[in-house]
């Protein structure tokens, strides 16, 4: 029993020196998924980042153009908006058709009983016209309406004082806000998008070493005399399924770092992230459990398939199933619950989310995800076992 234990594993480590030297001499694949894949990640983030930091920053501080029908209406309004960053602006002739072009983000309309209704002390209409589908007027939308909102609840002030009544008499109730969320829990929801990106780049980080190293040696007519050898065919299996774990744990790594690197060198976003060492080695921590699935159920699909191309066929269904937990999340948010930690994928959404929001990961939870990600990884493998088992794997479709 010993002694083919140990043949076991002694077949599984040459099968494994043997891909990773295959794969080292394809420099062109080695520089792709080392170099360019990791970065890829990191300039996305930082650069989405980037770009939406820039756009409120602009769009909070530079003054506010605004489209105004019948500001004359209103002359202490509009000069009031003025003192307020907010510029005037004349009406377009088809104020509808001007935000269906996105030519404005939002045009301000101010009633024609607006004097009246004033003079009256009766409530004055005026009318925000923007499209709520463009995500570019939230900006413009929300800003205005601050102003207008100051704007009558200084002017509701003034008439209070002015008939002698105090204008605490009109606000019988006051709300107080208590927010207890923490930094790191407010860039765990501007980074809603990050376990996504990440647990796509671990679920596939060694998909196309599996299906070459499976479907690939197939055709090339390369796995028969493999297969042939006294070495047992799980052990055979396994040296293939854990030189794509090693290669996708690199590639995995380096991602992280050039996470952290561009970062920290980015300006401002290294104060809304948490890019220490230690959130880091979390992530890293609760991925390759991930990794390990995603590789076994490639293999799996790789020794079940008669090519290489029909492999990866399913690449772009594989893609999806990432994304699916985030989009249930969205639609349906739910608290954590320990089950969730046993589902593929979405463990990982929720752990990463948690790391994220500086939350605490308890060890059962650590136990649960592990446990259950094991179970499915072996399953799988016991799966695909059996496929290697099959005589007509080695013969060329």
């Amino acid at each position: 029993m010993n002694d083919r234990r140990t043949g076991s594993l002694t077949a599984l480590g040459i099968v494994l020196a043997k891909e990773l030297r295959d794969l080292v001499r394809d420099r062109r694949t080695v520089v792709i998924a080392l170099l360019l894949g990791p970065l890829i990640l990191p300039t996305l983030m930082l650069g989405i980042g980037g770009m939406i930091a820039k756009r409120m920053s602009t769009q909070m501080e530079k003054p506010l153009e605004l489209p105004i029908i019948g500001a004359e209406r209103a002359p202490n309004l509009v000069a009031w908006l003025e003192g307020q960053n907010v510029k005037p602006e004349a009406a377009p002739a088809d104020p509808e058709a001007a935000i269906r072009t996105q030519a404005e983000e939002v045009i301000l309309r101010i009633d024609a009983d607006y004097a009246d209704d004033w003079r009256a002390t009766r409530p004055a209409l005026v009318e925000l016209m923007y499209d709520a589908s463009r995500q570019d007027s939230d900006i413009p939308v929300r800003r205005t309406e601050a102003l207008l909102q100051a704007y009558g609840e200084t002017v509701g002030t003034l008439r209070l004082v002015a008939r002698g009544v105090s204008p605490t008499a009109a606000r019988p109730l006051l709300v107080s806000r208590s927010d207890l969320s923490t930094p790191e829990s407010r860039r765990g929801m501007a980074l809603s998008f990050l376990p996504y990106l990440l647990i796509l780049s671990a679920f596939l980080g060694g998909a196309y070493l599996v299906i070459d190293v499976t479907a690939g040696e197939r055709e090339r007519q390369s796995l028969e005399p493999l297969l042939a050898t006294p070495a047992a065919r799980g052990s055979i299996m396994s040296g293939k399924i854990a030189a794509a774990v090693v290669f996708g744990l690199v590639s995995l790594t380096l991602t992280l770092v050039a996470f952290k690197i561009g970062a920290q060198l980015a300006p401002g976003l290294g104060r809304m992230l948490d890019v220490s060492l230690l959130a880091m080695v979390k992530m890293l921590a609760v991925l390759v459990p991930l990794l390990l699935l995603g590789c076994t159920l490639i293999t799996l699909i790789a020794a079940s398939v008669k090519s290489v191309k029909e492999a990866q066929s399913y690449l772009s269904l594989l893609m999806f199933l990432p994304i699916v937990p985030t989009i249930v999340l969205m639609v349906n948010p739910v608290k954590n619950q320990l089950w969730m930690f046993a589902v593929p994928l979405l463990s990982q959404n929720q752990m990463l989310m948690k790391i994220l929001r500086g939350e605490t990961v308890t060890g059962l939870e650590w136990l649960v995800y592990a446990g259950a990600g094991m179970a499915v990884a072996g399953v799988l493998w016991l799966l695909a076992a059996r496929l290697y088992h099959r005589e007509k794997l080695a013969v060329s479709a």
